[in-house]
């Protein structure tokens, strides 16, 4: 798909309406680190922060000026002189710089945020809009709250924005308060009423306050917008904006039916959302579309028989075109008998029918104690527990130690000891910025196995003062995705044993295969 009318530019916000929501504040350094992973992504403009409001915004859009290259980079600005003067200094070096500038416009923010007419209202945005175009040749011009605007005034504002020098106009509904038929109608109405409007690119910014950013950036483009504002992870005000992931696959599967495309290299939208997960904190919901842990897992019988007959059954696009390795069979008590054979078989089992049936029974006996029933479970369940220990690392002693206040001896140190499975012990001891990664390192020293963490969680799985942590870490091997998992009373021992289930399996995999044939006992 070629036609450049089809294009759909994507505008990043993650590093300024995202970053400037609860909980993802960002450092410069962080920034500038993510503004690359968005280059990379191929955003088609990046907004880097509003400079007017920080020393530390004013730092970091700085630095991404001079370095990013690739994607324009764009920095906010009221329609005010001294903040439209910040923008342009903090840009300096850019390749392709945007200066976006807004001012609110629906009665309700004009009577009681801004106390001004609507004839106040247009005067500003034409100074505002004129002043950046006199700094830089890329300039943005944004209605805040353009859904609860009324219509003709909108048009007249955005007429006046264009005369100005504005090149793109962005339509926000900044509080997530319309509906897809609605906005739709809008920017048809807008494409139809506004002056000379083939000279700026349409643009909606929506919020998620009703769960319908998505969708109404979807119904905007159908009305004629070409870019579309929005968030890795949706992150942002109050409930998010529109998830840049979500709607980017929207457009690639659904490619008939909106005939529209953009520029992001799909692959690499796991590995953003994951670096922008560790950097801010946090975490991902399990069921998020595209990203989320669940995205391409299937544990219901129905669904994994489906798969292994045919992947178009159950997932409308490849996990490998997004950023995940593979799709996951999870094993758990939905899961079915064709299931588990399936991945007995990837983990080099061959059973015989009454065998498979006895351990399919042992299964679903342990698959009703246990949330997920990982693959060390289920070389247990053939093989038996003792014969599984010896095909090991396993943890005979472990200490922690941390502490507050960046002395040598109040660094957190971990020290651990190891039966392998030719019986010898080894023990070991390391420092960290953590206790876990203290930990990590200490088993690495061990083990001389070095794991790529990607992602580390600790969850409960039973309730009261003696319940079991579940840790699960995610570590690339070899640049595929492996899961681990540990439970305990003893978070760090969980901790302990999740990154020891990883390096065992990848142990046991450069192994010869095992093939067992006969009944398990």
């Amino acid at each position: 798909m070629n036609d450049p009318a089809a294009r759909v530019r994507i505008f990043d916000t993650s590093l300024r309406d995202g970053e400037q929501s609860p909980g993802c504040s960002m450092t410069a350094a962080q920034k500038l680190r993510f503004a690359h992973a968005l280059a990379e992504l191929g955003v088609d403009a990046l907004e880097a922060g509003f400079p007017a409001s920080s020393d530390a915004d004013r730092d970091a859009v700085r630095a991404i000026a001079r370095e990013v290259r690739g994607s324009t980079v764009a920095t906010l600005a009221r329609c005010h002189e001294g903040d439209i003067d910040a923008c342009a200094a903090a840009l300096e070096g850019a390749a392709h710089p945007r200066i976006h500038v807004f001012i609110s416009t629906s009665p309700l923010h004009r009577e009681h945020k801004l106390g001004l007419s609507r004839e106040q209202v247009v005067e500003r945005a034409v100074m505002g809009v004129s002043r950046a175009r006199r700094l830089v040749d890329d300039v943005e011009f944004s209605a805040e709250d353009a859904l609860r605007t009324e219509p003709e005034f909108l048009a007249e504002i955005c007429s006046a924005a264009i005369a100005a020098g504005a090149t793109t106009l962005n339509i926000p509904d900044t509080v997530g308060y319309t509906t897809p038929s609605e906005i739709r109608a809008l920017f048809e109405y807008l494409r139809a009423n506004v002056r000379d409007a083939d000279r700026a690119v349409f643009s909606a910014h929506c919020h998620n306050d009703l769960g319908l950013a998505v969708a109404n950036s979807l119904a905007a483009i159908e009305g004629g917008a070409r870019q579309v504002e929005c968030t890795i992870n949706g992150i942002g005000e109050r409930a998010g904006n529109c998830a840049l992931e979500e709607l980017v696959m929207a457009l690639r599967v659904r490619s008939h039916y909106y005939g529209a495309h953009t520029r992001i290299d799909s692959r690499r939208l796991v590995p953003t959302s994951r670096l922008l997960s560790r950097i801010t904190g946090m975490a991902v919901q399990r069921n998020k579309a595209v990203v989320g842990q669940n995205a391409f897992a299937h544990e219901s019988g129905i669904h994994q028989h489906g798969m292994l007959k045919h992947r178009g059954t159950y997932e409308i696009m490849r996990p490998e075109d997004v950023g995940w390795s593979q799709s996951q069979m999870v094993m758990g008590r939905h899961s079915g008998r064709a299931a588990l054979a399936d991945r007995l078989q990837a983990l080099g089992f061959q059973l015989e029918e009454a065998a498979l049936n006895r351990t399919f029974a042992a299964f679903k006996t342990l698959a009703e104690k246990k949330r997920e029933v990982f693959d060390a479970d289920l070389e247990a369940l053939v093989l038996g527990s003792d014969a599984v220990a010896h095909r090991g690392w396993r943890l005979s002693r472990l200490h922690v130690s941390t502490g507050a206040g960046g002395e040598a001896d109040t660094m957190p140190t971990a020290s651990v000891q190891l039966h392998g499975a030719d019986g010898e012990t080894v023990s070991e001891a390391a420092v960290g910025d953590g206790p876990v990664h203290a930990l990590f390192a200490a088993l690495a020293r061990a083990t001389g196995i070095e794991l790529d963490v990607d992602s580390y969680q600790v969850s409960s799985v039973t309730t009261g003062d003696d319940a079991q942590g579940q840790a699960q870490v995610i570590a690339r091997v070899d640049g595929v995705e492996v899961t681990g998992s540990g439970t305990s009373t003893d978070i760090l021992e969980a901790s302990a044993h999740a990154w020891l289930d990883i390096a065992n399996r990848q142990s046991r995999a450069r192994a010869p295969a095992v093939h067992r044939h006969a009944a398990i006992a």
